[in-house]
């Protein structure tokens, strides 16, 4: 709204100009972030509590949660109203790729919010089950990639790091392709957000280097010179990465050891499908594995202790997601958090550093 407020001035008052330049609508779009967070998060926490919105420990689980029950959850809320009223304040809102990648936020945001209000406010333990959510997970990735295969000038070739001259076009198997990467971003966060503040840490990571990969892919001299995949229009997403990194961090000063809310389902859905819809416009869905690999991990973590389970009849870890794993054979909570943080910044260095790899 204020890029199109004062942009249009800028011919009567030359200092509007600065509103033109990505750069500086990004910043402000995450310092705006950790405002709403900062202003909104404490209210928004007591109306939590005011609606006994509270999390339910599973008593299987590390006895070192138990302390945790009755801790605010739902605290997603915080995190993507910071995301979503920055980018409409800061973006070009007349471009698609805005209107896409918020559409999945809303979207799986609100596939979140009822499960976890089932949950919490009205006390169904089983919230949405597993089919419900994931029928509209898949009903809305689809959706999105069925937009993006009929839209012309995008296209359905798949870029890998590292070989700049390998480039296959997916043809009609793009569209389960995108719906594949979204949704499984989107459960793979889901996964990961079992201690304070390791979900968090990460997305905030991974939002930065897709702001990064955002700003080169949507400029021409930069992604030309770097050979990657030039997007017309791309670069406006930096916008909402940086809304991210901000909404991000402002969450992080209420959910950081010990916790003060939750972000729950309406939170780590909504994270998950984000990052999975901007890999996909910025045509970088490969290094999501790479940049995400602690997403990555939890989940296979998971994929694998159920199949171990059920087809051998006995478990790789002591608790799956993995992080409960290293809890249960006695590593402190905010040594695992703190621990995963710096593999998940290794992991965007290396991400980064295939900028000049290809």
């Amino acid at each position: 709204m204020l890029f199109h407020l004062f942009y249009p001035l800028a011919s009567n008052l030359k200092i509007l100009n600065i509103f033109k330049y990505l750069t500086f609508r990004t910043i402000y779009a995450m310092i705006t972030a950790l405002i709403v967070c900062f202003v909104l998060g404490p209210w928004i926490i007591r109306k939590l509590e005011g609606l006994q919105a509270r999390q339910v420990i599973r008593t299987d689980g590390p006895e070192s949660h138990l302390e945790k029950q009755g801790t605010p959850t739902m605290g997603g809320l915080i995190i993507l109203t910071a995301i979503i009223l920055p980018t409409l304040l800061w973006a070009d809102l007349t471009n698609v790729y805005i209107w896409l990648t918020l559409f999945i936020i809303v979207g799986y945001g609100l596939i979140g919010f009822m499960d976890d209000y089932l949950k919490v406010v009205k006390k169904n333990t089983k919230g949405l089950s597993a089919r419900q959510k994931m029928f509209w997970q898949v009903l809305l990735a689809g959706g999105v990639a069925v937009f993006l295969y009929v839209t012309p000038g995008f296209n359905e070739m798949l870029y890998v790091p590292f070989f700049k001259n390998f480039h296959p076009d997916l043809g009609i198997f793009f569209i389960p392709f995108v719906t594949l990467v979204i949704v499984g971003a989107s459960n793979a966060v889901n996964l990961t957000d079992g201690l304070d503040g390791l979900a968090i840490g990460p997305v905030a990571i991974n939002a930065a280097t897709y702001m990064l990969f955002a700003y080169v892919a949507g400029h021409a001299t930069l992604s030309a010179y770097l050979q990657i995949p030039r997007v017309v229009g791309a670069g406006e997403l930096a916008v909402i990465c940086g809304a991210m990194v901000g909404a991000g961090l402002g969450f992080l000063w209420f959910n950081s050891y010990p916790a003060e809310v939750f972000m729950g389902d309406v939170g780590s859905l909504s994270l998950g499908g984000t990052l999975g819809i901007i890999a996909v416009l910025t045509k970088q869905e490969i290094l999501l594995v790479i940049v995400g690999g602690i997403f990555v991990i939890e989940a296979l973590s998971v994929i694998f202790q159920v199949g171990s389970y059920k087809y051998r009849g006995k478990r790789i870890f002591r608790m799956a997601p993995i992080h409960h794993h290293f809890e249960l054979k006695g590593v402190a909570e905010p040594k695992i958090i703190v621990r995963f943080w710096i593999i998940t910044i290794i992991l965007a260095l290396v991400a980064i550093s295939t900028l000049k790899m290809r």
